[in-house]
């Protein structure tokens, strides 16, 4: 697998809920467009996954049957975002059930499944402390949301059960956000 570094700074959305949005009715029968604003015109059949705690960076799996994605939930004793996979309901009564695929320590972010749907790479500070990173104060900075770059950051991959497989990256910075190119040989991340 070849690496590309790109060197800036990210932007991230946060994004409170996995919203899962088809356009193959016949994954869900009808349609519960009641999550849909009236002026929308391209999407429909929109479904919420997760509910409770913060939920963000969804993916899918390359056979488009599971997601991947990170979740802060300080009720659910997940007090800073970890990596969870879950299989996306075929039908309406089937509910999205998930579980926990990275360490369980530090903080992870920007995970992605490889192309062969064995594996995931995600990014983790875990082995620089077990402990949650702190969070920055965005009082200080008007509220707005703020992606910290905690230089803890490395890329794994591991396999469906939750295992490491591989440390793909080991440096001092922050090393994150990694993407796969259509076919699985290449891999782009931001480092700082």
């Amino acid at each position: 697998m070849n690496y590309i570094k790109f060197h800036q700074h990210p932007v991230k959305v946060l994004v409170c809920f996995i919203w899962v949005f088809l356009n193959q009715p016949f994954l869900f029968g009808q349609s519960t467009d009641s999550l849909r604003y009236p002026e929308e015109s391209h999407l429909r059949n929109i479904r919420q996954l997760t509910f409770g705690g913060d939920n963000a960076e969804a993916y899918w799996s390359y056979d488009g049957k599971s997601l991947v994605f990170q979740r802060t939930a300080v009720k659910d004793g997940i007090p800073c975002d970890q990596i969870f996979i879950g299989k996306v309901p075929t039908s309406p009564d089937e509910k999205f059930e998930y579980r926990l695929i990275s360490t369980g320590q530090g903080r992870t972010t920007c995970a992605f499944f490889t192309k062969d749907n064995k594996h995931i790479i995600y990014a983790s500070t875990h082995l620089a402390s077990k402990e949650c990173p702190p969070v920055p104060d965005r009082a200080q900075y008007g509220n707005k949301y703020i992606w910290p770059l905690y230089r803890g950051y490395d890329i794994f991959m591991a396999d469906l059960t939750g295992k490491i497989v591989k440390q793909l990256t080991n440096s001092a910075y922050y090393d994150a956000e990694a993407t796969l190119s259509p076919d699985g040989k290449k891999m782009i991340y931001t480092s700082t």
